[in-house]
């Protein structure tokens, strides 16, 4: 039997290990500092746990230690170091940290240890480069555009916006920039600069801002023109732009009653109350892909549409289902042997595999998540 190993109990890396612990070949083993929360998820479902403090190398090393793979959900501050432990250790890994650094610097480090890991496994980065991976090999694409974002059902949630993350990384992505690639070559803007709307259904109008969620693709694709767009309610990036122009995103301390301390910190401080989703409040995830180019001869554009919605039954935010299925998916497929390139893989390297991308999207479908697609 199988021991997978779940690095972080959060609100995805939970509902990552429940979604896994219905296999019948498998063993599961969830990680985390916070004992409660470990406890309350043993209580409920057949998931073995172990309290480790997943900052130090010495508690992620004990962690993997058994492992026959291995899945990093940890906060991104933590999860480069993480990820380099783990390979260090020998283990296979699928990663949803969404760290800062770049995961190709451990690129030799996985090779010389025999390691498949694959990085920015979730919905985007992930389910998106997977789909996109598989196009490549089959058209040669001139245009990729991805909107993305998972909001809140309720239009009404203070500030126009909620989120399963923590609100300084939220925070920490408004006051920086974005990457995209324009007539081939790089381009950065900040991320509240610019908005423009898209109407998608089941939805209605969302504004779209600048985002830097293209990461890998900009280093693995040759494609002359490609953004990725972070979808919220209008009116939330207006009020975004007040608290970056008043000072509440700056990063460098301040002296307030003789401590120093970051605006940005204070901020997230304040509003974490308000962004938290409290029991059996409902979220929604909502992507479209637009991937266009030249395909047997001729101009052909590929449009998909995924909705999801909380599930009520599970008590799993939308964000958690698209996000932790996709990593789930790809897990199973590293472990049964669908994808098994050593070194460090992007998502996109995943859908380049025949046969991946397939294997992913049914074990999403068979979980009621599936993207619509359009071709024109």
């Amino acid at each position: 039997m199988s021991r997978i190993v779940v690095l972080g109990c959060g609100a995805v890396g939970k509902h990552i290990a429940i979604d896994l612990s219905n296999a019948h070949d498998c063993e599961i083993i969830s990680v985390d500092i916070n004992r409660d929360a470990l406890e309350r998820l043993a209580r409920e479902y057949p998931i073995q746990i172990q309290v480790e403090d997943l900052a130090t190398t010495e508690g992620v090393t004990r962690a993997v230690e058994d492992a026959d793979i291995v899945i990093g959900s940890v906060p991104g501050s933590i999860g480069y170091a993480m990820l380099e432990t783990v390979i260090s250790a020998g283990k296979n890994i699928v990663d949803i940290s969404y760290f800062p650094e770049d995961p190709f610097d451990l690129d030799e480090l996985a090779k010389e240890r025999g390691v498949t890991a694959v990085v920015d496994c979730g919905v985007v980065p992930g389910m998106a480069n997977i789909i996109l991976g598989d196009h490549v090999q089959k058209m040669r694409v001139s245009s990729y555009e991805c909107y993305v974002d998972g909001i809140p059902k309720s239009r009404n949630a203070p500030l126009g916006y909620k989120s399963p993350f923590p609100v300084l990384e939220v925070l920490d992505e408004y006051a920086g920039s974005g990457r995209m690639v324009e007539n081939g070559q790089v381009v950065i803007k900040p991320m509240l600069s610019e908005t423009m709307t898209i109407d998608l259904e089941n939805v209605g109008t969302l504004a779209c801002l600048n985002s830097d969620g293209l990461r890998s693709l900009i280093r693995t694709m040759d494609i002359p023109n490609m953004f990725e767009k972070t979808l919220r309610y209008p009116g939330h990036v207006d009020i975004m732009r007040i608290f970056k122009d008043a000072g509440f995103l700056n990063m460098t301390p301040i002296e307030v009653n003789g401590a120093l301390v970051r605006p940005i910190d204070v901020t997230a401080l304040l509003i974490s109350p308000l962004w938290e989703y409290k029991q059996g409040e409902a979220d929604l995830t909502v992507m479209r892909l637009v991937i266009s180019g030249e395909e047997n001869g001729k101009q052909a554009t590929y449009t998909y549409d995924m909705y999801d919605e909380y599930d009520p039954t599970t008590g799993a935010l939308s964000m958690a289902r698209t996000t932790g299925y996709t990593c789930a998916a790809v897990t199973r497929l590293v472990l049964d042997g669908g994808y098994s390139q050593k070194g460090i893989s992007p998502p996109e390297f995943v859908g380049r595999v025949d046969g991946c991308r397939e294997s992913v999207e049914k074990y999403l479908g068979n979980r009621g998540v599936s993207c619509k697609m359009k071709r024109s």
